[in-house]
């Protein structure tokens, strides 16, 4: 009887492949019936569950699952030879177990609609509509740093503990929720990774774990880039799985915050993307509008690539590849770098809302 379960297990797979498939077909099916219907509470239900807990429980079932998966290898390394089938029906069932699960308790918003259509705004805009853009974040990014920075060529250091920003960076999605109640964000679950050193090697600021719905933050990164980091892991919470999206709704929420230092982060973070889109499209003028911006904020940009340059290694590339080609697997055909779509959302969205 076992191993008749274990074989309609393992074999669901297959039927969970085409389905998932299928759905990719109907992003309003599950815009409706998945974002904004079963996810909503079964993530708030894990938020409840796990919030609370002063540590990532996911980090420490992960540390466990890997030593299981390591135990349960050694020990059965004979049947691979001796039981082949059964070894591989094992291991296909409860790779089907964790595909549902990976599923149904997260991953199926891939499949929701574009953000650009549930805003109602448009998802192209022209290099003339991008430069005008550019050159106010610019204005403005200036303006803030010098409110912080009497001198404009200091870079911005965080008065907070990097602890203290994890706390504050919930009261973002409090403003967003006044014109977006979807984006509403209660109770909270954002921690510091216990893997965060390893997650610097890697070359990720953070991520989500889908099985406990915390938001993990590299507790390494600069504090400086915390704001953005952490409101973007909380946009993955409530339902935004594309990077492109997580980055807008992160920028957003800091930019909308009541902090000014928030509002530094979110408004650096959104023109360094914008600058990224003109440097590709017109170098030259990318030149001309970096003249204008305070040296002060250049000194903040450089600050976070040397932290990552310092950390650069070849297991860096791997994981990055790999989790690209994850990303295209599962409905995201711009992987991790896609900046065009992001500053398509800034620009859309400020184009009807003014900076």
């Amino acid at each position: 009887m076992r191993k008749h379960i274990k074989l309609i297990i393992a074999l669901s797979l297959i039927v969970q492949i085409l389905l998932i498939k299928l759905l990719s077909g109907f992003p309003e099916f599950v815009e409706t019936y998945y974002s904004n219907g079963i996810y909503r509470w079964t993530s708030k239900a894990m938020h409840f569950a796990f919030g609370w807990i002063p540590f990532s429980v996911g980090d420490l079932l992960y540390t466990l699952a890997g030593i299981y998966i390591i135990r349960w290898l050694f020990k059965n390394r004979k049947r691979l030879r001796t039981d082949t089938k059964n070894y591989i029906l094992d291991i296909l069932s409860a790779a089907s177990i964790g595909y549902f699960a990976f599923h149904i308790l997260w991953a199926f918003n891939y499949y929701r609609l574009p953000l650009h259509a549930s805003l109602n705004i448009e998802k192209d805009y022209s290099t003339e509509q991008l430069i005008d853009f550019t050159e106010n974040l610019i204005l403005q990014t200036n303006t803030i740093h010098s409110i912080i920075e009497k001198n404009d060529t200091l870079e911005v250091v965080m008065p907070y503990s990097k602890r203290e920003l994890i706390k504050l960076t919930p009261k973002g999605f409090e403003q967003l929720a006044k014109d977006y109640p979807h984006l509403s964000y209660w109770p909270s679950s954002l921690k510091r990774s216990l893997y965060s050193l390893p997650l610097t090697y890697m070359g990720f600021s953070g991520y989500l774990n889908p099985f406990t719905n915390e938001a993990q933050i590299d507790g390494l990164i600069p504090a400086y880039n915390y704001p953005t980091t952490s409101s973007h892991e909380i946009a993955h919470q409530l339902g935004y799985a594309a990077e492109n999206e997580a980055n807008f709704i992160g920028a957003l929420a800091a930019i909308k915050h009541e902090n000014i230092y928030f509002n530094y982060s979110g408004y650096s973070f959104a023109l360094r993307h914008c600058l990224n889109e003109i440097y590709r499209r017109d170098p030259v003028k990318y030149e001309d509008l970096v003249m204008k911006i305070n040296i002060g904020i250049l000194k903040n940009y450089e600050e976070s690539r040397l932290f990552w340059k310092s950390y650069e290694n070849i297991s860096e590339t791997f994981f990055k590849n790999t989790y690209n080609g994850y990303l295209k697997a599962n409905n995201q055909k711009g992987g991790i770098e896609s900046y065009s779509y992001v500053v398509a959302l800034l620009v859309n969205y400020f184009e009807n809302d003014p900076l």
